[in-house]
């Protein structure tokens, strides 16, 4: 048997409270093959892919043996001397949040031009390292324009932000790949791209680790698949042998739709005024700029949101969903139009008041960089209902954790720093500490991009419990599948601007934008070929 480039054996990892999180795990990695790591949201992918680079989190102790091409990485007693070598050229990895993984104070074309020049073959000179800077950027589904290359990573998307981190991973030319949930943030035009660019890519050569929820990626890449749960492998082989059956499409919700299948407007949707008075929460010909105005990244858009009622967001990665999560959340300050709650003026966050903070909540993508790293999870989930609903310490913390518990996250976790948890925890955290001010409007960015089906199921059932106590949510996703549970209406946003806007189950059953075309027909390809890699899409708008 041809030995692998990289095996790792009986690997173990404990935090410093002594909890194992994992648990005698073996893998190999060859070169040209793909290996998928799944499994429910805190199982130890993310402990395991970092192991393979020599690195653990804040107190985790390592155990086992790691090998990456002749180099031991990790041994009898923990991590060797020798692991900073295979860091970069050697394993290159791709975290699942690449914001903290970006530098802020540089414009991306001048680190990927570095990174290409560090680990490309001598002799080929600066216009080298340019081209392969480039020619990772379009692997990576961003196109490698000067006006691209000249950009700071706060100028881009979350799902651009994460095509940018492997665009710089792949700039290294590693002769292995970890991939920590690649299609997060992504529409699923490019979500499509970028797994055909991935199964290219494993075939000229490198060893690929893929950890992700997504199981219809999974399917379209891996050639072997490892299952772990509670840091244990329960299960491994090809996708089609240990994944579960591919689910079958959501039908639309029932409360849109005509006897004769079509969708009934609402009022707002053209134009009328809504008999029950004021909107909740109203934004009107809003638009947003970072640097200078008349940039917009935002274009005269509009929307209302009532009491109860569930107004979907989607549209590609960086057509402008998560400044409009911002600009209602107060975040975004620079901005335009009028921002109006129960009809009176919603200012800045800085300017709002507490009862304005409580009353409008906001969960976003990225959630590590919401939570102070020096104190405990549960404290800062606490904190909320202490600060915003005058709760006592010992009152917040009881809700605090009852309502952890709900979502999967005990209190031994819970009692931890935000570093020793997994993203897919802190995302379930972070919803918990929104969820725990009582709001009337709660904003969610991509809330279950990094949760397992069944942890996603646990947060969708609060978020419905939500919207009987009279709480409106704009939900924010890339899944339409899930669109078409929880939303009402439907806002498709594409370069800025309203492309369409409607009934959720009229959009998606006769939507009238090109923009919603691409993604319903990138949707539709995926699940027609859930065992094949996706055929191929348009051209990908920046946005």
């Amino acid at each position: 048997m041809t030995r692998p480039l990289i095996e790792v054996r009986r690997l173990t990892a404990h935090a410093a409270d002594g909890t194992a999180l994992v648990r005698g795990v073996d893998l190999r990695m060859e070169a040209g093959r793909v290996t998928a790591l799944v499994g429910p949201s805190g199982s130890g992918k993310t402990t395991t892919a970092l192991a393979l680079l020599g690195e653990a989190g804040a107190g985790v102790r390592l155990s086992g043996h790691v090998r990456v091409g002749e180099t031991e990485v990790v041994g009898a007693h923990g991590i060797t001397a020798h692991a900073a070598g295979v860091r970069g050229g050697t394993v290159a990895y791709l975290p699942q949040h690449p914001g903290n993984a970006l530098n802020p104070a540089r414009r991306i074309g001048a680190v990927l031009t570095e990174l290409a020049a560090l680990h490309a073959p001598s002799g080929g000179g600066r216009n080298a390292s340019r081209a392969l800077s480039r020619a990772a950027l379009e692997q990576a589904q961003l196109p490698p324009e000067r006006p691209v290359l000249r950009r700071f990573p706060h100028q881009f998307s979350g799902g651009q932000q994460q095509r940018v981190a492997l665009a710089e991973v792949l700039a290294c030319g590693p002769r292995a790949l970890v991939l920590d949930e690649p299609g997060t943030g992504l529409d699923t035009v490019t979500r499509a791209a970028l797994t055909r660019e991935l199964a290219r890519l494993a075939r000229s050569g490198p060893a690929i680790l893929l950890l992700s929820h997504d199981h219809a990626m999974v399917r379209a890449l891996a050639d072997d698949t490892v299952v772990l749960e509670a840091g244990r492998v329960t299960a491994r082989g090809t996708p089609e042998a240990v994944l579960p059956a591919a689910p079958a499409p959501v039908t639309v919700r029932e409360s849109g739709e005509d006897p004769d299948g079509g969708a009934k407007e609402h009022p707002e949707d053209s134009g009328e005024e809504r008999p029950d008075g004021t909107p909740l929460l109203q934004a009107r010909s809003l638009f947003a700029w970072h640097r200078r105005r008349g940039h917009n990244v935002l274009h005269d858009v509009s929307l209302r949101l009532r009491a109860g009622e569930c107004v979907g967001v989607a549209g590609p990665s960086g057509s402008g969903k998560t400044t409009l999560a911002r600009c209602l959340a107060g975040l975004h300050e620079r901005l335009g139009g009028d921002l109006l709650l129960d009809g009176a003026p919603l200012p800045a966050l800085v300017h709002r008041d507490r009862e304005q903070k409580r009353r409008v909540q906001y969960v976003w993508q990225d959630v590590h960089d919401s939570f102070d790293p020096r104190r405990t999870v549960i404290d800062q989930v606490a904190r909320t209902a202490v600060r915003l609903r005058g709760r006592t310490v010992d009152q917040a913390r009881e809700e605090a954790g009852a309502l952890l518990c709900e979502f999967g996250v005990p209190p031994r976790t819970a009692a931890r720093p935000p570093g020793a948890l997994s993203g897919g925890e802190l995302q379930r955290a972070a919803f918990a500490r929104a969820a725990l001010a009582r709001p009337d409007v709660l904003v969610c960015d991509e809330i279950t991009s990094a949760l397992d089906a069944e942890t996603a199921e646990r947060v969708l059932t609060h978020v419905e419990h939500l919207r009987t106590t009279r709480t409106a949510v704009l939900w924010i996703s890339h899944d339409l599948r899930l669109m078409r549970r929880v939303a009402d209406r439907l806002l498709v946003l594409d370069g800025g601007g309203l492309a369409e806007a409607g009934a959720c189950a009229r959009v998606l059953a006769r939507p009238r934008s090109e923009a919603t075309r691409r993604l319903l027909d990138a949707e539709e390809r995926g699940q027609r070929r859930r065992t094949a890699l996706p055929a191929e899409a348009g051209p990908h708008p920046m946005g």
